[in-house]
């Protein structure tokens, strides 16, 4: 049997006789051993192929790729080759450095491959020759018979040739948040893949009843092996951040070598010596070259990292905390994520009255109408609902759990916010007898001995309770005729909310001890509704409002049905009224250019499968948005990966879509999002503020040094000097401006388009002012000095000091680039007066320790000097100040 004819097989469409007989199957016998083994050779174990990995050598070479990088490597390289060891030395650790951190960094994170192949590995029972085996799910092949309970994390694709009161949780699949009821009867070949209820998928979970399949697929042809395909087949994005940078430095090298080689060209035609003019051209790109720039953005974004992780997201690659801030589209899953995923009876009609119902969860905490006390039908329907039910309610670790279909759980949860413990019901009013949910039946009912009387409690679907029932009750709990209209009304009116209906109607069973499918028969007397639906997050409506606030757009991708997802979207803000949601189904007949024109206008996406949910992710970006997808699922996992950003969820989420994201919230909250975007807009800022302060040093210190030989005159500073201004700057002042708090209005303003370069107009000009402040400032007194009859040490110390003290000057200017350092507080960033004491001790060892003194080339200069020094970083300060506040005015 090969491979090709199982591929492409719409295996729900086929009876599964038919099934069976395509795959040579027997469901009475299963596979004999020969035939497994001649299986196993033409597919394989039952597992996903891992994707191929680069080796550590490979990834840590990697991070010397970048242009930025590439360019530092090279001055190192031909500053070793002119002998200037102490040069190339520093240049070399910090791009050491700089690697060594982005290398640890990335090797924290596993392989998504590898993690979607563990959730799929697990024991099951076969049946083999006729006779049941215990084996590893790697041990299946197409063709074996598949035995399920209640418990059982499938194995492999499956279709069911028996089901009783079988039920799947999908939501790691599919995005249904409710159980599944599994039935063995064909579908139509259309039918989607959340509502193939004739299928069993690998990596699902069998909370109910039992059942039997045959294996239609293993492997990498699985729907986990589809979306395993899709995260192999998706690249790994850059980020905005790096982007820019790549683009940045790519026109920095040119602006380096176009300086260099001006100098070079220069001082030849002077007539100078062509191996000074190397040594000066060498100097010029040395300075120019803002050495301390790849190692203050790892540090600038780890300590992104570190504050993102005090406000519960964790951050698994550096550079997506600055892809935060860049976010213009969230792409959020619904289930888990915007909701608890845990069912909440929100609303009961019960005697012809509606009820509110408060609370959120699986927590009883909460209140029933005015929280008076509960009697009539009102009583008896929560009663209903908790005695003919299977599943359980505890506390562990001050968390509720449900053990069971989370709907049940729901009932359970209702009925105790009434004081109804179903611990307590079920030793009062044991159960006698029962008749299992079936989905053909679509109902289930009990049998309880009531004060001395039989009486049966059904609880399922509207239309097969309400069509038995010949009576209901009235509020106060008499018996009264059917008013089946006003029943029907009060349904529509809770599905219309986005509300789950459930109905519950009960049977006085008089003398009988057991039930049968025809009990019903005899007439049943109505009871009530319950609505309930999967609760949005407390604190995510205020974080989508927050979003919204600060120009980003939130969208919703669900697996869920579309009622359901366009209520608690219109409940969170996320849809408007009169807004309405796309189906799966619909997108799946859209172009690649109408999908992104839905995409600019829709914001709510219902019953999507995974491929879809990646084509949604690629349609914003193709439309230039900058896109952050969170989720919990396996079906999420592709989307993770191809979004700028992927955010999964820690607590809920599966290893898949923790390990295909960049980003995970470890408490599961929605709104842990919005803080982390602030902390991404306020990493970038602190990172243009670290740019726009350097800037000015390099450019100014290569001015220097064109000014020198257009001038003919000496060097006011060489290389090696200008290596210290550079890199104890960069540590011990730039660096400082990583800890600036973020600035209030950052999550007032809009996202930043994707396109804008790193620094825009106004800085530009504002770094073109700093660097001729440097210039004439640090060449005017080292002229100056050697004017005086100062020795060249003394001049060029003076001009070193001139660079660091308006270095110093000016870190006050970049803690803000608009508004004054006086409206920030002098002293709300203490690390900046920790860097300037640091600062000034090292620069009064360079200028008066001999050792330093010997190693620099620098000499003592006097109290004059120190008073000119202080002078000209007083007039940069308030020149920049001017020019700030020149520029608010405008």
């Amino acid at each position: 049997m090969s491979k090709s004819l199982l591929q492409d097989v719409a295996w729900h469409s086929l009876p599964a006789d038919e099934a069976a007989a395509r795959l040579t199957a027997s469901f009475e016998q299963g596979l004999d051993d020969a035939e497994v083994a001649c299986r196993r050779s033409q597919h394989g174990e039952n597992r996903l192929t891992p994707a191929p990995s680069r080796g550590p050598l490979v990834r840590f070479a990697l991070q010397f790729v970048q242009p930025l990088v590439l360019v530092l490597v090279l001055a190192g390289l031909v500053t070793a080759v002119l002998g200037e060891w102490v040069d190339a030395a520093v240049i070399f650790g910090v791009t050491l450095v700089n690697a060594v951190i982005g290398f640890i960094q990335e090797g924290r994170a596993a392989s998504a491959l590898a993690a979607l192949a563990r959730s799929v590995i697990s024991e099951v029972t076969v049946l083999r020759g006729g006779c049941k085996q215990r084996l590893s799910s790697t041990e299946l092949v197409p063709g074996d018979v598949v035995l399920l309970a209640a418990g059982d994390r499938v194995p492999a694709d499956l279709r069911l040739f028996r089901a009783k009161d079988l039920q799947a949780i999908e939501a790691a699949l599919t995005g249904e948040s409710t159980a599944v009821a599994k039935g063995g009867e064909a579908l139509p070949a259309g039918t989607l893949l959340a509502e193939r209820c004739n299928m069993a998928y690998a990596g699902t979970v069998m909370i109910s009843g039992q059942g039997a399949g045959v294996v239609v697929a293993t492997g990498d042809h699985t729907e986990t092996g589809r979306i395993s395909r899709l995260i192999a087949e998706t690249p790994d994005l850059t980020t905005p951040l790096t982007r820019r940078m790549a683009i940045f430095s790519n026109w920095l090298l040119l602006a380096i070598g176009l300086l260099a080689g001006l100098t070079f060209t220069v001082g030849m035609w002077r007539g100078e010596s062509a191996f000074a003019m190397f040594m000066a051209a060498v100097a010029l790109a040395v300075g120019a070259i803002p050495e301390g720039l790849p190692a203050a953005m790892t540090i600038t974004l780890a300590i992104g990292v570190s504050r993102m992780a005090r406000r519960r997201a964790i951050i698994r690659k550096l550079p997506a905390v600055e892809t935060l801030g860049s976010t213009t589209v969230i792409c959020s899953d619904k289930t888990g994520t915007l909701t608890e995923n845990q069912m909440t009876v929100r609303e009961i009609y019960a005697g012809g009255v509606r009820t509110a119902v408060s609370g959120s969860g699986y927590s009883p905490t909460g209140m029933i109408g005015d929280g008076g006390d509960v009697a009539g039908a009102l009583r008896e329907c929560l009663l209903a609902g908790a005695l003919c039910n299977d599943a359980g309610l505890s506390r562990s670790n001050r968390h509720w759990e449900i053990v069971g279909d989370p709907t049940e759980g729901a009932l359970l949860v209702v009925a105790r916010k009434a004081g109804l413990d179903e611990r307590t019901l079920q030793k009062l009013f044991p159960r006698l007898d029962e008749i299992p949910f079936d989905s053909a039946r679509q109902y289930m009912a009990t049998l309880h001995d009531i004060d001395g009387a039989r009486v049966a409690y059904f609880k399922g679907a509207l239309e097969q309770l309400l069509s038995r029932s010949l009576s209901m009750l009235d509020r106060n709990g008499r018996s009264v005729s059917l008013r089946r209209e006003q029943i029907e009304g009060a349904a529509a009116t809770m599905a219309a909310a986005g509300l789950r209906v459930l109905a519950v109607a009960r049977l006085a069973a008089a003398s009988e001890s057991s039930l049968t499918p025809t009990s019903a028969d005899a007439g049943l007397e109505f009871v009530g509704l319950m609505g309930m639906v999967d609760p949005p997050r407390p604190k995510a409506i205020a974080a989508v409002r927050t979003c919204h606030a600060a120009g980003i757009t939130v969208k919703m991708i669900t697996g869920d049905h579309a009622t359901t997802a366009l209520s608690i979207a219109r409940q969170m803000g996320i849809a408007k009224s009169g807004e309405t949601a796309i189906s799966g189904r619909e997108l799946a007949a859209l172009g690649d250019e109408s999908l992104r024109e839905v995409v600019r206008r829709i914001n709510v996406f219902a019953r999507v499968e995974p491929a879809q949910k990646l084509r949604l992710v690629r349609a914003l970006q193709a439309n230039g948005e900058v896109v952050a997808m969170t989720g919990d699922g396996v079906n999420d996992a592709p989307a993770l990966k191809q979004a700028d950003i992927g955010i999964a969820m820690g607590l809920g989420g599966t290893e898949v879509a923790k390990d295909a994201a960049e980003m995970v919230l470890t408490d599961d909250d929605f709104a842990a999002i919005e803080a982390a975007v602030e902390e991404g807009r306020g990493v970038y800022d602190n990172l243009v503020k670290f740019i726009t302060w350097t800037l000015p040093t390099n450019f100014g210190e290569g001015l220097v040094i064109v000014a020198a030989i257009l001038a003919g005159a000496t060097l006011p500073i060489t290389p090696l000097q200008i290596l210290w201004i550079n890199m104890t700057t960069a540590v011990f002042l730039g660096l400082m401006l990583a800890f600036e708090p973020i600035e209030h209005a950052v999550m007032r303003r809009p996202p930043r388009p994707p396109g804008t370069p790193i620094l825009d107009a106004a800085l530009v000009w504002r770094i073109v002012l700093v660097s001729l402040l440097l210039l004439a400032g640090s060449f005017g007194l080292f002229l100056r000095e050697l004017a005086q009859g100062h020795s060249l040490a003394e001049a060029r110390t003076v001009a070193v000091n001139v660079f660091v003290v308006v270095e110093g000057m000016y870190l006050f200017n970049c803690r803000s680039l608009k508004l004054s350092a006086l409206r920030l507080g002098l002293f709300s960033n203490p690390a900046i007066w920790y860097g300037i004491a640091v600062m000034a001790l090292l620069q009064a060892g360079l200028t008066y320790l001999p050792l330093m003194n010997r190693l620099f080339a620098t000499a003592p200069i006097g109290w004059r000097e120190w008073l000119e020094i202080g002078a000209v970083g007083v007039v940069a300060y308030f020149v920049v100040g001017v020019e700030k506040r020149l520029r608010a005015l405008r």
